[in-house]
């Protein structure tokens, strides 16, 4: 009976050990199995450089949210990391920051001025990551050491900024065009009188090609609120009308005979339009 104790006594440590390794097996294999998608995540989303990326030296990959862009690095060669000029670096986190030394500097001035992240592993054969933040962006990078070769520098092209530029600049173009362009002169008609209250906005003149009527208004309609226009017909109804801001004009397409630009509500400033028959005096209502 002593012997079976025994036996048991000596098996239990055993059992224990076999449950603790099985337990653990089981752990590692769920944690395995999570990792999976993370790991093709970050595959799908790095970005290699390819031959036809550089530029002289300089490997410019094309910026997008999220993308991991992989960069090779070797010992005793330091490898630059270019950030947009005029972007501001606020701050630089590596996962190994024993084995590699990641400073900052910067060239240029003024608008010109640009960051640059120098990076240098001490060994061959080491991998981190690297995550740059700025004021616009963050930049998610992998960090490769190989024995001798190394990109000597990195830069970004920027798709989102540029067309955001294009956009600026054609509405900069559409603002600056004539309002009335290739129309001649002697086709425009001035015959109309404005009347009714004088709020900041009362437009200063208003004129027709024959097709299109035009309001000018003087240049405070850009620093309040710009009031809605309304026809008035025959019985005094107002009805409100489409129409184009265009710099300082209202652009109205058709010709009208009574027009009204109403803003308020309980206090209402309300300034009406006419157009007069041709010769008659445009003096302008109080």
């Amino acid at each position: 009976m002593t012997r079976a104790f025994a036996a048991a006594a000596l098996l239990a440590p055993c059992l224990i050990l076999a449950v603790g390794s099985a337990s653990a097996a089981a752990a590692i294999g769920n944690s395995s199995r999570e990792a999976m998608p993370v790991s093709a995540a970050n595959r799908a989303a790095t970005i290699e450089p390819v031959a036809q990326g550089f530029i002289n030296a300089v490997q410019v990959y094309p910026f997008a949210d999220g993308a991991i862009y992989h960069v090779i690095t070797a010992p005793e060669r330091v490898t630059d990391i270019a950030l947009q000029p005029g972007e501001t670096l606020v701050a630089v986190a590596s996962g190994d920051t024993v084995r590699w030394v990641i400073g900052d500097t910067t060239s240029g001035s003024g608008a010109e001025k640009r960051t640059h992240v120098l990076i240098k592993p001490f060994s061959a054969g080491l991998s981190t990551n690297l995550v740059i933040t700025t004021d616009r962006r963050s930049y998610h990078i992998a960090l490769t050491a190989m024995t001798k070769t190394a990109m000597a520098a990195l830069s970004w092209t920027y798709p989102q900024d540029a067309l955001i530029a294009l956009k600026r600049a054609a509405v900069a173009t559409e603002a600056a065009a004539p309002v009335a362009d290739g129309i001649a002169v002697e086709q425009l008609h001035f015959n109309y009188a404005v009347s009714g209250d004088r709020p900041a906005w009362r437009p200063l003149r208003a004129f027709d090609d024959g097709r299109q009527t035009f309001i000018e208004f003087p240049a405070t309609l850009t620093v309040g609120e710009a009031p809605p226009i309304f026809l008035v017909d025959g019985k005094g109804e107002a009805q409100l009308v489409n129409y184009r801001v265009k710099g300082r004009f209202y652009v109205v397409d058709r010709i009208f005979d009574v027009a009204e630009l109403r803003l308020g509500t309980k206090h209402q400033q309300i300034v009406r339009i006419r157009r007069v028959a041709d010769g008659a005096p445009t003096r302008r209502g109080s």
